[in-house]
């Protein structure tokens, strides 16, 4: 056949020593039945493969993949994009295929040491996904993290904070409208008890969203935890809010703006943060907690279905039967209950 040549390098980046080496490394794999010209060009591909597929990359494209073309709620991506920040420095630069348990527990550790468990689980289990992806994609042959999950301490089970005596919640509302911060962060505080929505499908809130014909809040799908449309009647309390932040916000997408970029939405934490100025601890008062008080307070009212109160919430149903009989019932109930 056709006379083979192997290239070992050019002088001087290959020494003439390296190159003798080379030589007879590339005479002893023909001997032992070896193609070294193939060897080269696959340890060539599989180098560049391994520049490519950094665990930052593989992690990026599983973000795109199974989250974003899965069409997953915006407060999801964010969420996964928030694993991946604890991971980006001490190892996203690093070949996804290199990376050992012990490496992986380091970090893991730092963050359980900070008192953060759940996240550190939650991290865990975002690296897993990402490295079985890796697996899929034939970029990495196991999943280191799959080892670690017994490793960690199990989260500290809590409920979220939440007032549920009415004299106790008439004591937080007068305190957060005398809050002197953010303005849009305050009537984001003063709607939660009107709307009883998410934390996160409150601040995502676009302006296109309201329906003031209809006096209607409409959430888009892909902004919901059930990923279903969820419609929110307008009180005359929350119409005036929401008309007082549109003379702040109004000329933006984003009904609530970042303090940085009216580009980006307010960061998750704003209003917890807000009620830590106040004086409430985490203890006390959560922004989600105020999904708990309107449900145990209008639950213990006795005025109201219990299924009228689950729509309110965007519950699921245990039931599938009885979620598709009600969804689209208790309407009127739900905008008297609003009021």
């Amino acid at each position: 056949g056709s006379e083979k040549r192997l290239t070992l390098g050019d002088w001087p980046e290959v020494s003439l020593v390296q190159a003798r080496e080379l030589r007879d490394e590339a005479r002893r794999a023909v001997r032992e039945g070896g193609d070294p010209l193939h060897e080269r060009k696959r340890e060539k591909t599989m180098a560049r493969l391994a520049a490519g597929n950094s665990f930052q990359s593989v992690a990026e494209d599983f973000i795109e993949v199974k989250f974003v073309g899965g069409q997953k709620a915006a407060a999801t991506i964010e969420k996964a994009r928030w694993y991946l920040s604890h991971l980006t420095d001490p190892i996203g630069g690093r070949p996804v295929s290199e990376i050992e348990p012990a490496e992986l527990m380091v970090v893991l550790k730092k963050i359980e040491k900070a008192g953060k468990r759940e996240t550190a689980v939650r991290t865990r289990a975002f690296a897993s996904r990402v490295f079985r992806h890796g697996v899929a994609m034939s970029l990495c042959k196991s999943d280191p993290a799959a080892l670690l999950g017994d490793a960690l301490m199990s989260p500290i089970v809590t409920h979220r904070a939440a007032i549920l005596e009415p004299r106790k919640l008439g004591a937080l509302l007068r305190a957060i409208d005398d809050y002197g911060g953010s303005e849009s962060v305050k009537i984001a505080m003063q709607l939660l008890p009107h709307v009883f929505v998410r934390p996160g499908e409150l601040r995502l809130a676009k302006w296109k969203e309201i329906d003031w014909d209809e006096k209607i809040w409409r959430i888009p799908a892909e902004r919901t935890k059930l990923r279903r449309p969820h419609s929110v009647p307008l009180s005359v309390q929350s119409l005036a809010l929401f008309n007082e932040l549109r003379r702040h916000t109004g000329w933006m997408d984003w009904m609530f703006p970042g303090e940085r970029s009216h580009l980006k939405p307010m960061c998750e934490n704003a209003i917890n943060t807000a009620f830590r100025r106040m004086g409430f601890d985490r203890e006390t008062v959560t922004a989600h907690g105020f999904r708990a008080t309107a449900s145990t307070l209008l639950n213990e009212s006795g005025k109201w279905h219990p299924d009228a109160i689950e729509r309110a919430l965007a519950h699921g149903h245990s039931n599938a039967v009885r979620g598709a009989y009600a969804r689209g019932q208790h309407w009127d109930e739900r905008v008297q209950m609003s009021q």
